[in-house]
């Protein structure tokens, strides 16, 4: 790891701050922090040591406060929000495309009322935007990677596809029934937010914009060097060819991803609010951010 030396003889170092960071092993995450996790960026006092979860494990362990910095869905930031406070950059938005709802047979606008639908996860985005969608469906929560195959198998009548499922349903012969993200545009003229990126509230406020700055400065990095950034992502990519998994990293690392700007903002907001309207969250949080 690159680290700091005193620029002065003499001069005090900073303490050792050592930072437990968790995100999810998809391909746009490893992109996000390519800079970091292979040690090309300076980091001085702070040292991160990388763990790699599905996104909803992840979401589990934030409610325990097992990770200082985290990967969440945003459905899990209004029980996590007395903990965690949001960093301004690393979120995952769809402008017109999101988590596919699909199934075996074209099931009409209406179709998943009364159906068995695997989601893949109760924490995730997708599983609120859906509640969203529909309210009247029975959720057969399973792990994101057996969507695919338990709508193929005919287990469920639909499922709600994440990640690279979003791009490969097709071969597995569905059919889309919704693209949560354009619907969620054409009702709020918003992006859809997915996920961010989280920290601990109880860390010091020079840690937590250390971290904030860095994390901005990975992305940047990666978009810098996008080929070596992509080479390193597809070793987590389960199975995508090069083009496939390019296409989907510049799906969910953007300029958005580097900064969620005003609009941004206030999509996570919106995104919060009617949730919390429609009676699917626990209580109406602000979102908050760690400000540079």
């Amino acid at each position: 790891m690159l680290s700091s030396s005193a620029q002065t003889t003499g001069a005090p170092q900073p303490p050792r701050v050592e930072l437990k960071l968790a995100h999810s092993p998809d391909s746009d995450d490893a992109f996000m922090f390519y800079g970091l996790a292979t040690q090309k960026l300076r980091t001085d006092n702070l040292v991160f040591t990388h763990f790699l979860e599905d996104i909803e494990t992840l979401n589990e362990k934030a409610l325990e406060g097992v990770y200082d910095i985290t990967a969440i869905s945003f459905h899990a930031y209004p029980y996590l929000a007395d903990r965690y406070v949001l960093l301004p950059s690393g979120a995952s938005f769809g402008e017109h495309y999101g988590p596919i709802v699909v199934a075996r047979t074209a099931l009409g606008a209406r179709g998943l009322r009364g159906k068995r639908v695997a989601v893949p996860g109760k924490m995730t985005t997708a599983y609120l935007v859906l509640q969203l969608y529909e309210r009247d469906f029975e959720p057969i929560f399973t792990p994101f990677d057996q969507v695919l195959e338990a709508v193929t198998r005919g287990g469920v009548d639909a499922g709600v596809v994440i990640h690279e499922g979003q791009l490969t349903y097709a071969e597995s012969g569905l059919t889309k029934i919704v693209d949560l993200g354009e619907w969620w545009y054409r009702e709020t003229t918003l992006p859809l937010p997915l996920g961010g990126n989280a920290i601990r509230r109880t860390l010091d406020r020079g840690t937590l914009r250390a971290v904030a700055r860095l994390l901005k400065e990975s992305i940047q990095y990666s978009l810098d060097r996008r080929e070596k950034a992509l080479d390193y992502a597809l070793q987590f990519a389960r199975g995508l060819d090069t083009p496939t998994a390019d296409r989907f990293v510049a799906m969910y690392v953007n300029d958005w991803t580097l900064d969620y700007g005003a609009r941004g903002r206030q999509a996570v907001q919106a995104l919060l609010d009617r949730g919390f309207e429609k009676g699917l969250l626990p209580q109406h949080v602000q979102a908050e951010f760690v400000e540079l």
